[in-house]
């Protein structure tokens, strides 16, 4: 009889072991890939940081002065239009600008009246990316609307989804931004005739 029960047992540990040794042998290889992991597949919450801060550097290398501080103290660039008709019927040629922010559509308006125009909502999405998030930096994302804006106008404004204004951005925000604008130019010709320079026109 203890001769049965020995054998019983055996032959239920041997039927557990053919069973259970494929799943402890994959949970085992689980276990080993996942302590040789590549370094660069853990979340590094500076390189966001480090991305923008390089994305400033290039905007900075690639606008002109008075754009960056622009950008840098306002979070916007003003782009003055090259379009002799406008990017909108009604203008009757006179001179326009767009406000480009950062993910945020482009913004057509009459400097003369702050009239808004039109809002462009154009995407230049980071498709080289290995990891994290498909958005672009913000200098990045200017400097790309910049680029595509002081290089064809007319082809950016031609391909883009045009709204009316407020559609995405805030009419309030954007003539409160223009009143910033403003005052910041204002502040800016202030200082350089003060300290004896011609101010840009």
């Amino acid at each position: 009889m203890l001769l049965a029960i020995g054998a019983t047992g055996v032959l239920i540990v041997a039927l557990l072991c053919e069973v259970s040794l494929p799943r402890l042998e994959e949970a085992f290889a689980r276990w080993r890939a996942r302590r040789r992991r590549p370094v660069h597949d853990r979340f590094d919450p500076g390189r966001e940081r480090r991305a923008e801060q390089r994305a400033r550097e290039l905007l900075r290398s690639c606008v002109n002065d008075e754009e960056w501080a622009m950008y840098r103290d306002l979070g916007f660039i003003r782009v003055w239009g090259t379009q002799a008709d406008g990017p909108a019927r009604g203008t009757n040629g006179a001179p326009y600008a767009y406000l480009i922010y950062p993910h945020k559509p482009i913004v057509a308006y009459l400097p003369q009246t702050s009239r808004l125009l039109n809002e462009y909502c154009v995407e230049f999405p980071d498709q080289t990316r290995p990891y994290g998030s498909a958005r672009l930096p913000d200098s990045d994302d200017v400097l790309a609307k910049w680029m595509a804006l002081t290089g064809d106008e007319r082809r950016l404004i031609a391909t883009a989804n045009m709204h009316l204004p407020g559609r995405q951005v805030d009419p309030k925000t954007v003539r409160r931004d223009l009143w910033r604008l403003q005052q910041w130019e204002r502040r800016r010709v202030a200082r350089e005739l003060r300290d004896g320079g011609v101010p840009a026109p």
